[in-house]
């Protein structure tokens, strides 16, 4: 199996350099690649506004990766934005960035068809030097850890030493269960990373240690996970709230932040050094968030999927849910997507299967007791209590259990809830979304999904109203 291996950097000045050039030099690729696609796009306008046929039009230009490679190895010796420096990088450095952008083009146009699932993608655009993700790939040349286990060598940026022991990785390489198949260095959280794409032979010890107990993980706030197993066991596992820990000392750094005179582009204006300081400041404790985060969630996902041989996790609405501006701040920092993502390939080390749940599974709304579903449960209601069996119980808990169930009724196709191509049950529509607040007054659907005209409701109230005292007269 292929997996990623990231060490932190620790390189001097003059390999920051360069690293800083390969990765300007991907982006300079990228930016060339998109403004010469998009620009005969514009051009076959311009030429349809004028009435030229379709025949006549420019040709559009391909944006495949041999193609672009093909021209942009003819133009950078001549165009005098990459003539004067480009044999300063190595040639991944601009392959990067036309493997980048014939994906961005490449992305667009399956979302414009229709197949792609998600957002839509818009066109691709340049990317800012400013803004954008230093970063550069590595897929040719010399690719290697060294045996001291403490540097790293890539082509043309030489041997860099690494900030932590590379001997996960090249314990592997010696054994000959582990080849390199890339390299790729980042820059991100203020400091630099290589990530090693690996394809290891893992050993058939390393399974589940339960591999016969299937485990329900049902995410939340106050407990980050609860954690109900197969065989009645349940663990609550708390939410550590990295960023809420931090959120004093943010306050204030970002109240001094904003005392000092910052950078404005549209000015010229240059940060000060004081300035320059007191953001440092700031984003190390951001990035220190991050990091312990990162860490608590893999300890999490990696002590789930050594113990379970199944896992249940639910098809969250992530992004539905940051729209509640009460509690979008604790539901990114637990981190919903990432958990579900994490278990997702780390089953598959193990050998393990994870279950998804259908978005609107009840699993809140079920008794896991005796089965009975509840019309409605909001959110604030924090105990389960069965109207038909008087189980009294933890929500959170209760949907944990009902998600383990629900592990074997997938395995054993008990035709319940969740089964593949199995409809799940409806009592009073249970099982759709509940709506918590009010309808929006500045919505425009009508009754039959279309716009409402101001005269139209006027109508339709005065029609109620006669109803009303029709009904009246006749008791």
């Amino acid at each position: 199996m292929v997996q990623a291996l990231r060490f932190a950097l620790d390189p001097n000045v003059t390999q920051e350099q360069r690293l800083r050039s390969h990765c300007g030099a991907a982006r300079a690729a990228y930016n060339w690649a998109v403004s010469w696609v998009v620009a005969s796009w514009w051009q076959r306008k311009a030429e349809a506004s004028y009435g030229i046929g379709e025949e006549e039009l420019t040709p559009w230009r391909p944006w495949s990766l041999p193609a672009l490679r093909k021209v942009f190895n003819e133009v950078k010796k001549t165009d005098p934005r990459f003539a004067d420096w480009w044999g300063e990088n190595s040639k991944e450095a601009y392959s990067t960035g036309l493997a980048n952008a014939a994906a961005a083009f490449d992305n667009y146009a399956t979302s414009k068809r229709g197949q792609r699932q998600g957002k839509r993608v818009g066109m691709p655009r340049q990317k800012s030097k400013h803004k954008a993700r230093l970063a550069c790939r590595f897929t040719t040349g010399t690719i290697r850890v060294e045996p001291d286990r403490r540097h790293v060598t890539l082509p043309r940026l030489g041997t860099i030493r690494t900030h932590e022991s590379t001997r996960k990785l090249q314990r592997r390489i010696a054994n000959g269960t582990a080849r390199i198949l890339s390299a790729t260095v980042r820059f991100e959280r203020g400091r630099w990373f290589v990530s090693f794409q690996v394809e290891i032979q893992r050993a058939a010890d390393r399974a589940a240690a339960r591999p016969d107990v299937a485990a329900g993980v049902d995410l939340g706030v106050k407990c980050l996970a609860v954690i109900a197993d197969s065989q009645g066991t349940v663990r609550f596992v708390p939410n550590p709230a990295h960023y809420d820990g931090a959120l004093t000392q943010l306050k204030r750094l970002s109240r001094r932040l904003a005392r000092r005179r910052g950078p404005d582009r549209r000015t010229g204006q240059e940060p000060s050094g004081r300035w320059l300081a007191a953001n440092t400041e700031r984003n190390r404790v951001h990035h220190r968030v991050a990091n312990l985060r990162a860490d608590a969630l893999h300890k999490l996902t990696t002590g789930i999927t050594a113990e379970y041989g199944s896992v249940v996790v639910e098809d969250l609405n992530v992004a539905g849910m940051l729209r509640n501006r009460r509690l979008a701040r604790k539901i990114a920092d637990a981190g919903f997507a990432e958990i579900r993502r994490q278990i997702a390939y780390k089953t598959d080390w193990t050998g393990g299967t994870t279950v998804v749940a259908d978005r609107w599974y009840p699993s809140s709304k079920t008794c896991s007791n005796c089965g009975a579903v509840k019309a409605k449960l909001p959110l604030h209601v924090r105990v389960f209590i069965c109207d038909a069996c008087d189980l009294v119980i933890d929500r959170d808990e209760n949907a944990a259990r009902n998600l383990a169930a629900l592990a074997a009724a997938v395995t054993t196709g008990t035709g319940v809830a969740g089964d593949p191509g199995v409809p799940a049950p409806k009592p009073r529509e249970a099982d759709q979304k509940t709506r918590a607040t009010t309808r929006s007054r500045k919505a425009t659907g009508g009754r039959a999904g279309g716009a409402t005209l101001p005269h139209q409701r006027q109508q339709e109230t005065r029609d109620r109203h006669q109803d009303t005292e029709t009904q009246h007269a006749l008791r």
